[in-house]
């Protein structure tokens, strides 16, 4: 009789701890493969350069333009520098969800990053997110120039060569949720 009890301890103590040992695998699993994305989505984001910056107008009307951002924080925030008379402004402030979209400089891949964006306008800041080149664009840096800072939500990612790729069926991409700071 004891032994049969026993055994049905081991028993239930096998259930009780499966699915926590198995959440936490998979847990590292997710850390591991959310990794590789994120390191995958930064080579594609340094080698295409140029992104697509989409706000939303006062009509909820999508708005792109191709924006010239800065290198992405390991955590993937993005920087871009701005005329702060500029309708993107506008609509940051009216709504500040933002898309951004990189395309693999040999076009097999690309980055889409869904995000909050922030209107930055320290001196500090837009001093150190500075870029020669834009001398002429500026007459008045202090009051001209701005930056917007974009603090990613969630992003997907396709990139063959990277053996990163769409589901077969319904072609959605990978997915990485970050934890919003807020």
């Amino acid at each position: 009789m004891k032994i049969i009890q026993k055994i049905s301890y081991i028993i239930i103590l096998i259930f009780v701890l499966t699915p926590i040992i198995t959440f936490n695998q998979n847990t590292d699993a997710n850390n591991s493969r959310d990794k590789k994305l994120i390191k995958a989505a930064k080579e594609i984001i340094i080698d295409g350069g140029i992104c697509a910056l989409i706000t939303l107008d006062k009509e909820g009307r999508p708005r792109v333009r191709a924006m010239d951002a800065f290198e992405p924080e390991n955590d993937l925030t993005i920087w871009f520098g701005t005329n702060a008379n500029s309708r993107k402004v506008t609509q940051i402030k009216n709504d500040s969800r933002v898309s951004l979209y990189y395309l693999d400089g040999d076009a097999t891949g690309y980055v889409m990053i869904y995000g909050t964006a922030e209107l930055v306008n320290d001196p500090k800041e837009k001093e150190k997110r500075w870029k020669v080149e834009w001398e002429d664009f500026y007459q008045n840096k202090a009051e001209d120039y701005l930056l917007i800072k974009v603090s990613p939500i969630w992003m997907e990612i396709s990139s063959p060569p990277r053996n990163i790729f769409s589901d077969t069926v319904n072609w959605q991409p990978p997915m990485v949720k970050f934890n919003p700071k807020n």
